[in-house]
């Protein structure tokens, strides 16, 4: 019988970061995933388990409370390494929505902050986010379409669902890029900053709020919220029902009902 050593492989695919860095500022609570492969961060295929790895590790971190996910050098991503695909074995990709689906199963709040481009695997990573906030400047789109393939990370099933099926086979078919007002309009991009230091400070302040709340509140209302498109109305509430008489019961709820009272700032412990 031959032993294997899983810790060790686990370890390994975080050793040596694949065109991403990771930051984590404790004053402020944050967690930064720098997508930093210049000249436009293309995301590789090792990077993507490498994503999700990185997430995984920044929900189980006492010391963030928020994760941001961005670009280095003033661009977010232009996309994938598609050059790469085609060595791949067979099957290999079949899977990526699990992997790029890593923000929407974190528990803590996620915020994409994009800039110049968000094509491809790296809007569907937005795409899985809470909050995608871009500037003025910002391009998104699924550019797949257009070198004979589709999207492969969740962006076809995610651009569905919050934009309706026919713009979503608007610009996913038509391989549409959607400047960052299209993109608002539609429901895919949460807040515009006029330029990359004016997208700086809108993320910190959507930090700072979240971070202000209850951290088992937002978990749970995430939750809720990401489970509303695939239960029936009866499951759907009831979900919310159970979520909001196990908050009943939490340390942090009575702060909050206490600090209210006392007209004071509710100091939260998350639990």
């Amino acid at each position: 019988m031959k032993k294997k050593d899983y810790a060790q492989s686990r370890a390994a695919l975080l050793v040596e970061l694949d065109g991403l860095r990771v930051e984590v500022d404790e004053a402020k609570r944050i967690g930064y995933l720098w997508l930093d492969r210049p000249p436009l961060n293309i995301v590789s295929y090792r990077g993507r388990a490498q994503i999700r790895a990185i997430i995984e590790a920044f929900d189980e971190d006492d010391d963030v409370g928020v994760v941001v996910i961005r670009g280095a050098n003033g661009v977010y991503t232009s996309g994938g390494d598609v050059k790469k695909f085609m060595e791949l074995p067979p099957d290999a990709m079949s899977d990526l929505a699990f992997d790029i689906g890593a923000p929407e199963r974190c528990g803590k709040p996620v915020i994409a902050a994009l800039e110049k481009y968000g094509f491809g695997v790296g809007f569907e990573l937005a795409l899985a986010c809470d909050f995608r906030l871009a500037t003025k400047e910002t391009q998104v789109g699924l550019p797949e379409s257009s070198i004979g393939q589709m999207p492969g990370s969740g962006g076809s099933v995610r651009v569905a669902r919050i934009v309706g099926m026919t713009r979503a086979k608007d610009m996913v078919m038509m391989s549409r890029r959607l400047g960052a007002e299209e993109a608002k309009s539609w429901g895919l991009i949460t807040e515009i900053a006029a330029d990359g230091a004016a997208l700086t400070k809108m993320v910190d302040d959507y930090a700072a709020k979240l971070n202000s709340f209850a951290p088992i509140s937002l978990r749970t209302l995430k939750r809720t919220l990401n489970t509303a498109y695939d239960s029936s109305l009866k499951a759907a509430l009831d979900f919310e029902g159970f979520g909001y008489e196990k908050l009943r019961q939490t340390e942090d709820y009575k702060e909050g009902i206490n600090a209210f009272g006392d007209k004071r700032k509710a100091i939260y412990r998350g639990r």
